[in-house]
């Protein structure tokens, strides 16, 4: 399709399609002739994405084009891949080295991936700034006086494995790793939050059930 089509059909105005060409958003087209391009399906599915980590995830442009190059790597194996595309997305505070509470949730941290035997997690460690994010949590949640016990951390782990098991699943339905690769950083920003919405309303539910109205 030429890239009138690629607007109509994605929706997002030429010229804007025309600046994430520009800064590397968006892969270029066939060329045509010295004027013109062709685009296919695998345009229309980027545009998707870059309007997911732009408009949803609202990442700067820069980091944008980070994640990209981190989805586009075939050089890479899938978990690596995969790991370093998601990386690259907003995540929560850094850990306070200075606070106390630091120290005691990094140990409880390591210590609950051993318990699941998440020896990838657990090898990675505080290169992941998801790993990061979960201790400063914790240590928020120490310092600030509500404790949490580690059976109960254990058990929203084993359920969050089941989610992402779903995750993958639903991953490998798509035909080829670009597009796997595509459908993994599309859900990490789009349906987080639906995870949390869906947190919430069964919090509700079941209070409604053991407490009524």
């Amino acid at each position: 399709m030429r890239l009138s089509e690629l607007s109509e059909r994605s929706g997002i105005a030429t010229a804007t399609i025309k600046y994430y060409l520009r800064e590397g958003l968006l892969p270029p087209g066939e060329r045509v002739s010295a004027t013109q391009a062709e685009y296919g399906e695998s345009h229309l599915r980027r545009l998707r994405l870059v309007r997911a980590l732009l408009q949803v995830g609202r990442l700067p442009v820069a980091t944008a084009r980070e994640v990209l190059g981190h989805v586009d790597d075939e050089s890479l194996g899938l978990t690596i891949r995969l790991g370093a595309a998601l990386w690259e997305l907003p995540h929560g505070p850094e850990p306070d080295e200075e606070a106390p509470e630091t120290a005691a949730a990094r140990a409880e941290v390591d210590a609950l991936l051993d318990r699941l035997g998440w020896a990838h997690a657990r090898e990675i460690g505080e290169l992941s700034p998801v790993h990061r994010s979960l201790v400063a949590g914790l240590a928020t949640l120490a310092r600030l006086g509500y404790p949490y016990e580690s059976a109960y951390l254990e058990e929203h782990a084993r359920l969050m494995h089941q989610v992402a098991v779903q995750d993958l699943d639903l991953m490998e339905t798509h035909p080829t790793t670009s597009q796997q690769m595509e459908m993994a950083v599309a859900s990490a920003v789009l349906y987080e939050p639906l995870l949390m919405s869906l947190h919430r309303l069964a919090q509700a539910e079941e209070s409604a059930r053991r407490y009524g109205y």
